[in-house]
């Protein structure tokens, strides 16, 4: 398993609901939620390796 590093982050209430929404549509943690969609935007810019990401 590769190593978590924590930090703080700041982000309005809005776009927070609407992450808080979709992590419970997916049956994702907020935090789950938000490290998904950062592998998939890195995944999908290329700058990780992985499988890229279908858009539908």
């Amino acid at each position: 398993m590769t190593e978590k590093k924590s930090f703080a982050l700041r982000i309005d209430s809005e776009t927070m609901k609407a992450i808080e929404k979709w992590a419970a549509d997916e049956f994702r943690s907020v935090n789950g939620q938000i490290e998904w969609m950062l592998n998939n935007s890195l995944k999908e810019a290329k700058r990780i390796k992985g499988k890229t990401v279908v858009k539908k």
